[in-house]
């Protein structure tokens, strides 16, 4: 999938409710409301994972309440939270206890360079389980017994990654399958005798493989006649079935059981939009459906056995983001955000049928009344296709106060729109600033064919359909249409900058967060462990040592840098190893030299997107202060720093 792709930013990737926009007839009168610093919207915490004690009795989870990533455990009982790790410096994103104990496994990398190590964490110390200097790891699971711990690592070849085990007792690595082909290890049997891979074509269709290590056999599971694209789950308890997402032969993704024995394929579950993930408890007791419903996702939960969808309850504006059983499964934890808060942990007792919130992450100095929740709008683009986006109004803006505007572009390409917070939309929006966040054509969430549209296409009419969003917004009758400005991160932050060269009328001003300015060296120079998906990458954006490469630089803003004229703000970090620091440098100096303003906020310790505190409330404070200076107010066009 493209929200997989390089260019994804972290924060989000990724997912309106079926609850239509009200019409501008309907809308709320203005009201003021409280204006909030952005240190006040970043005392608000984030938390997410979590992975329970052997006895149901604490939660693992990742929580940033200390100013960056950290490993904390909540008691369930009492809701107390406490600090397992005290990381300063490098962020620490828990993964999971080792099983029948109070240790746990963490992963952490160096200044957001994305080169991750595993590291157990037991009583006071902290031992890195895979040391090598340029090693990449990423934890998988527990086999069902509890005595091994999978994951993968590409310490053999900085390409591929190889799939390991290591037993809790000495901590030995064992390889139990070298990846020579270059796929991707998706699942492993608890048996160990099933493996299954995928094979990225593009990134709307890959090939997937079963591995039967006994007999030695390889067999392709997918039709060979359609392009599908197929997610692997997991494998049966009985090892005979694999469950998996997949669209063959539908626009939207569904859930199904392929039956190893006689390749038969059994669907679990379909409805009108993706499927977004899938799991069975333990032994199979229970199982959690979440579907992608117009940017929310939408909890079902079944009994496994009969398939009886079982009540659970509702959770008002608020979409799942993350749910897991435990292996008594007697509870479940879910991760539930909404547009207008931070996402906060529930904990649901299958006997008590109690749903308990285990945290409460906005800041008590901010009323939650204050902030605005994202309503579902659509609009139509330059050849009608109808284009979906979240849409922020500021409470205080009416047709007699009329609200400066910014278009939000997602990262990807692929990723999606939906309603999920983020502090700076909420800061610009209760800054007085309407804030529409677009789900050009190339986004996920909306079919297939919709997420194919881009290919081969980018910054032509996937940047189209950012720029009718901009006269849509221009048309409402409470939008000043002169002061409407561009922010995105990642392929938003390329978007921001395209829109800036090659539409140079339509925005006031642009920010930019390490987004792509030059297309064929950025996608020369990927990760070497992006090897496996480079002929996927290349496929949907172009391969630059072909021909081309002519519309890769005909698109790449560095190269027509001299078209902008409007107010630019770039934020970078140093680490990052998908849109190098260079791409941001070069796009500054090349701004500058047209005498147009332009300010540069680069964060030493940072990568693809901002993990500390101390850095997003410089850097997006930055932002206000910049359109403030250039999109509402009236600044003369003289060169910044």
């Amino acid at each position: 999938m493209k929200h997989l792709l390089i260019f994804s930013i972290v924060l989000f990737f990724i997912f309106a409710c079926q609850e239509q926009s009200k019409t501008i007839n309907e809308e709320p009168p203005a009201r003021a409301v409280a204006q909030y610093t952005i240190e006040q919207f970043y005392k608000s915490s984030e938390v997410f994972g979590g992975a329970f004690t052997t006895d149901d009795s604490k939660l693992l989870v990742t929580s940033n309440e200390t100013g960056i990533y950290n490993a904390h455990e909540i008691d369930i009982a009492s809701g107390q939270k406490t600090p397992l790790t005290n990381s300063t410096k490098e962020s620490v994103f828990a993964a999971s206890y080792v099983p029948g104990t109070h240790h746990f496994i963490y992963s952490s990398d160096k200044g957001g360079n994305e080169v991750s190590h595993l590291y157990l964490k037991k009583d006071t110390v902290a031992k890195d389980l895979t040391p090598g200097e340029k090693e990449k790891a990423n934890f998988d699971r527990w086999s069902r017994d509890g005595k091994f711990m999978y994951y993968g690592s590409n310490k053999r070849n900085p390409q591929y990654f190889d799939h390991y085990k290591m037993d809790t007792a000495t901590w030995t690595p064992v390889m139990i399958y070298k990846n020579d082909n270059g796929f991707d290890v998706a699942a492993v049997s608890d048996n160990e005798r099933y493996l299954v891979l995928t094979e990225n074509l593009t990134t709307s269709s890959n090939n997937i493989y079963l591995v039967d290590q006994q007999t030695k056999q390889t067999k392709k599971i997918n039709p060979d006649s359609v392009e599908t694209n197929s997610y692997p789950l997991s494998f049966s308890k009985d090892n005979n079935s694999l469950y998996l997402v997949t669209d063959d032969g539908s626009e939207f993704m569904y859930a199904v059981k392929y039956d190893i024995a006689s390749g038969k394929k059994e669907k679990v579950y379909e409805t009108n939009w993706d499927v977004a993930y899938m799991a069975l408890s333990f032994n199979e007791k229970y199982r959690v459906v979440y579907v992608n419903e117009d940017g929310k996702n939408t909890l079902h939960l079944f009994d496994h056995q009969t398939g009886k969808e079982l009540k659970f309850p509702k959770i008002d504006d608020a979409s799942i983001l993350g749910v897991g059983i435990s292996r008594s499964e007697n509870k479940m934890r879910l991760t539930v955000g909404s547009s207008k808060a931070p996402n906060n942990m529930y904990v649901y007792d299958f006997n008590t049928k109690e749903l308990k919130k285990l945290t409460n992450t906005l800041n008590p100095e901010i009323k939650e009344d204050d902030l605005v929740s994202g309503k579902v709008v659509r609009y139509k683009s330059f050849d009608g296709l109808e284009i979906p986006a979240i849409y922020y109004k500021p409470h205080q803006a009416d047709k007699d106060n009329k609200a400066p505007a910014v278009v939000f572009v997602h990262g990807g390409p692929g990723g999606q729109a939906g309603l999920f917070y983020f502090s700076l939309i909420q800061y610009l929006v209760n800054h007085g600033y309407a804030v529409m966040d677009v789900n050009n054509r190339g986004s996920s969430g909306y079919g297939k064919t919709f997420f194919k549209m881009d290919n081969r296409n980018h910054g032509d009419k996937d940047l189209n359909d950012v720029v009718w969003g901009k006269k849509y917004l221009a048309s409402l009758p409470y939008i000043d249409s002169s002061k409407i400005g561009i922010l995105g991160g990642s392929y938003g932050g390329y978007m921001t900058v395209a829109a800036l060269c090659f539409h140079p009328d339509e925005f006031k001003t642009g920010v930019d967060l390490f987004g792509v300015v030059n297309w064929p060296r950025t996608l020369k120079e990927i990760p070497p462990y992006w090897e496996s998906f480079r002929k996927a990458l290349y496929e949907e954006l172009g391969d630059p040592n072909t021909a081309d490469s002519v519309r890769l630089q005909k698109y790449s803003p560095l190269l027509h840098a001299s078209n902008i004229k409007k107010p630019l703000m770039v934020l970078q970090g140093a680490n990052d190893p998908r849109v190098l620091q260079k791409e941001s440098d070069e796009i500054v100096a090349a701004v500058k030299k047209n005498n147009v303003p332009v300010e540069y906020v680069l964060f030493p310790d940072e990568g693809h997107g901002f993990n500390k505190k101390e850095n997003e409330i410089k850097g997006y404070g930055q932002i206000l202060k910049f359109l403030d200076t250039h999109l509402k107010g009236n600044a003369q066009n003289t060169k910044l720093n």
